[in-house]
């Protein structure tokens, strides 16, 4: 019998079979061959002897993540606030990149359209318009989201993005069943309490799957090597092989195609920006 594990607490893995969701045990060889089940595995499970249901092997995954442990993500709805927080493009871009190295698919969904001003809307758009698709919501009153779900279609989701963009609420908006706690913006910071304890995976109505996730937030540098940054940005890999140089990397070469892109604002300067600051990042980091 197959099944997707949809949570995991204190040792115990919920496996949804169906309709049935079963509470089960992974086997002690997992352990000893230092393998943990993730939220999002599809598995095979047995019956004992005794009658307890047990995971017994762990179908091979389409990609997984360590921070936080999921597996067989198919898209990333990348969640950037409009306002209360502004956009850190930065942060988008680096989930951007994730998605990409992971083979997986990517929406840019702006929340909070409602209390934002339409130019900032517009700017944040006209950033990604032509590389990813691009939906505005309001998860308060519901504006966007069936546009949002007919662009999910079927597959598995997970909800990325800053704290306080605003991932929990959208949830609910999308699967009021999902139930999830959600927390007020800190006055200070203008960023969102942590509300997800575990992670998750919900279905919506027809039969899509979004995790939610507590670790999604993250503003780490992604896990790709330097040279093969470029190929995560898709307005930089259609020019790959136009510069001068081969092993040209766009940071300060002579005759490099992007940067005369960028000049000519046929890259936008918000994306070569964090181009250059992730590639950096990664270079200062491989010295240590």
């Amino acid at each position: 019998m197959q099944g997707t594990i949809i949570k995991g607490i204190g040792g115990f893995y919920f496996v949804k079979t169906g309709k049935e969701v079963f509470r089960c045990k992974a086997r002690g060889i997992f352990k000893k061959d230092n393998i943990t089940p993730m939220v999002g595995d599809l598995v095979e499970l047995e019956s004992t002897e005794n009658g307890f249901i047990v995971i017994n092997s762990i179908i091979k995954r389409k990609n997984e993540f360590i921070r936080p442990p999921v597996s067989n993500v198919d898209c990333f709805i990348v969640v950037t606030s409009a306002a209360k927080p502004e956009t850190n493009f930065s942060v988008v871009d680096r989930f951007l990149v994730m998605a990409e190295s992971n083979d997986a698919e990517a929406v840019i969904c702006i929340n909070k359209v409602d209390i934002a001003e339409d130019a900032g809307i517009r700017s944040i758009e006209s950033v990604y318009e032509n590389l990813y698709p691009v939906v505005c919501v309001s998860a308060v009153s519901g504006q966007g989201t069936d546009r949002l779900k007919k662009l999910m279609g079927n597959g598995k989701f997970a909800l990325a993005g800053p704290s306080g963009a605003g991932k929990s609420t959208l949830l609910s908006a999308l699967q009021p069943q999902a139930n999830v706690e959600t927390g007020e913006i800190s006055r200070k910071t203008s960023r969102g309490k942590h509300t997800t304890r575990h992670t998750e995976i919900f279905e919506l109505e027809a039969g899509v799957m979004v995790y939610d996730t507590p670790g999604f937030t993250s503003f780490d540098t992604p896990d790709v090597e330097a040279d093969e940054l470029q190929h995560m940005y898709p307005e930089m890999a259609e020019l790959y092989g136009k510069c001068r140089y081969k092993n040209c990397v766009h940071i300060k070469e002579a005759g490099c195609a992007v940067a005369a892109a960028a000049t000519a604002g046929q890259i936008h300067e918000s994306r070569y920006g964090t181009y250059r600051e992730i590639y950096n990042e990664i270079i200062s980091n491989r010295k240590f």
